[in-house]
């Protein structure tokens, strides 16, 4: 028996695909996972942020499958607001430079282990929550500390499909990828 699992994206560990199996919410950093973690600033003060639509994708595939999502970023935005809102996320926390914080109180509201939690991000203001979860997973383009804590590196950069990576394992693990995406099999 093998001791590696197949996904779309490449072998991972059967450990590794259990993580993913056993989270019932995910955690996303914003900057530098949903966007490439650059911040557009106008002349008036404008802020813009460029988010891939198959994230949005993805997100909303794993939200239908049962898996509950959070966002928590340390920036606050108008805009972040809007895209996580439409995607269907409910957890949203902004402006949260102790992530901890954010993570107990969806710990505590969810009645969830942190072994039912999985984390995305890139740099370091992730680290505090992704060493307390059960499954961290870097963006391809992460900070070394994050590449070298996580238990899964994607192999797309954030804001670049990293987030749909992600999301594509938890359905795929689940045996549902196919039907979660109206894919005939």
């Amino acid at each position: 028996m093998s001791n590696q699992t197949n996904t779309i994206y490449g072998a991972i560990s059967n450990q590794t695909a259990q993580l993913f199996l056993q989270t019932k919410l995910l955690i996303c950093d914003i900057d530098g996972v949903f966007s490439d973690g650059r911040i557009y600033l106008g002349n008036n003060g404008e802020e813009l942020k460029a988010f891939h639509t198959r994230d949005g994708f993805g997100i909303k595939a794993i939200i239908n499958a049962g898996i509950q999502v959070a966002v928590i970023t340390g920036r606050k935005s108008q805009i972040v607001e809007n895209r996580m809102t439409s995607l269907g996320i409910q957890h949203i926390y902004q402006g949260q430079e102790d992530k901890t914080k954010a993570f107990k109180q969806l710990c505590q509201q969810l009645n969830l282990t942190a072994q039912q939690v999985a984390y995305i991000g890139d740099d370091v203001p992730d680290l505090t929550v992704m060493k307390q979860i059960g499954l961290a997973i870097a963006v391809a383009d992460a900070h070394p500390l994050i590449l070298n804590l996580a238990d899964y590196t994607t192999r797309n950069k954030g804001g670049f499909g990293a987030v749909r990576e992600a999301c594509d394992i938890f359905l795929q693990t689940r045996g549902i990828l196919e039907q979660a995406q109206g894919m005939s099999v």
